[in-house]
C-alpha cells in the first residue's frame, strides 16, 4: 500500500476536493474529535484553533493506495491508519477518515488536526516520508504483494561499487542479522522469478546458490550460506514454486568462489585508486614546495637588494657628516672627526644585524614550511602503505577462504563418493532367473 502524507492549510479547498463529485463513491467514514460532525466545519474547526497560534499548516492529509489487485476491507484500512496515527505521534488529534471509490477500486483518505487544544501547539511531525516509506514497506511484507522497486532499501550497497570507508565499515561491523533480513525480503517482494530475485539479492552482494540439502541459499564473499526461506519469512514449497528447482545453480562452493572474486576485482581497484591519490597528492605537495622554494630565492634575493640599497643610503649619508677643508682640520682637532666615525660604525653594526635578523627569520620561515609538507608526505605516504597492506591482506584473506572452501567441497565429494563405493545403490529391476 503507497502511503503518502504532507503538513497542509487550506482547509475549505481540502474538504471540498475530498468531497468530489468525480469519484464514483464518496463516503465520509469517520470525523472524530471535532466539535461539528461534517467534514467543511471539522476542518474549519481546526483553522479556528490554528489562528491561536503560529501554525500555518494545521492539518496533516494522508492517502492509502491500496495494488491493483488488493481487496482490503474498511477495518484493513482503518487498522492501517492507527498505524500511521502511532507512528506520526498523532494519537489522540482528532481525525477524519474518507473513503473514494473510483473506477473500481477503492482508497481513503485520513486527515488530522495537528494542533494539541490542551497545550495550544502544533504537533511536531519529522521525517514523515520516511516513517510512511517503512510502514508501506511492512504491509507490503505482510500481504504478500509485490514490492514496487522504488521501496527496496539501498543502505547495504553492492560490494562492487563500495567505497574504502564503506568497506572498512563492514569489516569492522560485520553484517547485521536484521539488515539481511530486510535484504532479502525486500528482494522477495519486488521479485515475481528465479532470474530477478538472483539479480536483487545480487545487487547486495549474495549470488544464489544451490544448498546441499536440494534448497535454495544464497552466499556472500566470506562463504557464508543464507537460506532463502528462512530469511525471506516464507515456505521452502513457495520458493520452490516461484524460483524453481535449484539443479542449475551454482554449488555453495562455486557461489562462494563468484562472490568472492567480484569482491577480490573491487579490493584491487580500491587499492589501485588509494596509489594513485597518494601519487598524485604526493606530487601536488612537490610541486607545491619546488613553487615555494622558487617564491624563497626570489623573496631572499629581494630581501639582499633592499638591504644593499639601504647600505648605500646609510653610506653616503656618513659620507656627508665628514667635512672638509679647514673645518674637517677643526674636527680632527677637536675630536669630532673621531666621535663621528664612532657614530657611523654602530650604525653600520646596527643596520648588518637588522639584516642578518631579517634572513634569519626568512630562513627560518622556509625552514618550517619544509618541514611542514615534509611531514604531509611521511603521513600521505604512511597512510598509503597501511591501507594498501591492510587490503591486501583482506584479498590474502579471502583467496584463503576460498582455498579453504575448495578443500571442503573435494573432501565432502570424496566421501560421498566413498559412500557410494561402500554402499552401491540396487537395481530396482530383478536379477535372479525368471520362473
Amino acid at each position: 500500500m503507497i502511503l503518502v502524507g504532507n503538513q497542509r492549510g487550506g482547509a475549505k479547498n481540502l474538504a471540498l476536493h475530498l468531497l468530489k463529485e468525480e469519484n464514483e463513491r464518496v463516503q465520509v467514514h469517520q470525523v472524530r474529535g471535532f466539535a461539528s460532525d461534517d467534514l467543511q466545519s471539522a476542518f474549519q474547526e481546526s483553522y479556528a484553533m490554528s489562528r491561536a497560534t503560529k501554525c500555518k499548516q494545521h492539518l496533516f492529509s494522508l492517502s492509502l493506495n491500496p495494488p491493483h489487485a488488493a481487496e482490503l476491507s474498511k477495518q484493513d484500512f482503518e487498522d492501517t491508519i492507527d498505524r500511521a496515527e502511532k507512528q506520526l505521534g498523532l494519537e489522540g488529534q482528532p481525525r477524519a477518515i474518507v473513503f473514494h471509490t473510483k473506477n473500481g477500486r477503492t482508497h481513503a483518505h485520513a486527515v488530522w488536526s495537528r494542533i494539541n487544544v490542551d497545550e495550544m501547539r502544533a504537533v511536531q511531525l519529522s521525517f514523515t516520508r520516511r516513517k510512511m516509506q517503512n510502514l508501506s514497506r511492512d504491509l507490503y511484507h505482510e500481504h504478500g504483494w509485490q514490492m514496487p522497486h522504488g521501496f527496496v532499501r539501498h543502505e547495504a550497497r553492492d560490494p562492487r561499487n563500495f567505497t574504502l570507508a564503506e568497506w572498512q565499515q563492514c569489516k569492522r561491523a560485520g553484517r547485521d542479522p536484521k539488515k539481511t533480513k530486510e535484504i532479502f525480503q525486500d528482494a522477495w517482494a519486488i521479485s515475481d522469478s528465479k532470474a530477478a530475485f538472483a539479480n536483487a539479492i545480487q545487487a547486495h552482494g549474495f549470488v544464489l546458490a544451490r544448498g546441499d540439502r536440494r534448497g535454495h541459499i544464497a552466499v556472500d564473499h566470506n562463504g557464508e550460506a543464507y537460506a532463502v526461506s528462512r530469511y525471506t519469512g516464507v515456505k521452502a514449497r513457495q520458493v520452490r514454486d516461484r524460483l524453481g528447482p535449484p539443479d542449475g545453480l551454482p554449488n555453495k562452493a562455486k557461489a562462494h568462489e563468484i562472490a568472492a572474486e567480484r569482491v577480490k576485482t573491487r579490493l584491487v581497484e580500491l587499492r589501485t585508486q588509494e596509489e594513485q591519490k597518494a601519487a598524485h597528492r604526493l606530487a601536488q605537495l612537490k610541486a607545491e614546495q619546488d613553487r615555494k622554494r622558487e617564491a624563497q630565492r626570489a623573496a631572499v634575493m629581494t630581501l639582499r637588494q633592499k638591504q644593499a640599497a639601504e647600505r648605500a643610503v646609510q653610506v653616503e649619508a656618513q659620507k656627508a657628516r665628514f667635512r672638509t677643508g679647514m673645518l674637517g682640520f677643526l674636527d680632527r682637532l677637536t675630536g669630532r672627526k673621531k666621535r663621528t666615525e664612532v657614530q657611523n660604525c654602530a650604525e653600520y653594526e646596527a643596520l648588518k644585524h637588522s639584516h642578518l635578523d631579517r634572513l634569519r627569520v626568512q630562513k627560518a620561515q622556509a625552514d618550517a614550511e619544509n618541514q611542514r609538507v615534509q611531514e604531509k608526505q611521511a603521513f600521505i605516504a604512511a597512510r598509503r602503505n597501511a591501507i594498501t597492506s591492510e587490503l591486501m591482506q583482506d584479498t590474502g584473506r579471502l583467496d584463503q577462504s576460498l582455498q579453504t572452501s575448495r578443500d571442503d567441497d573435494k573432501e565432502a565429494f570424496k566421501r560421498k563418493r566413498r559412500s557410494k563405493e561402500r554402499f552401491p545403490r540396487r537395481s530396482r529391476g530383478h536379477d535372479g532367473p525368471s520362473l
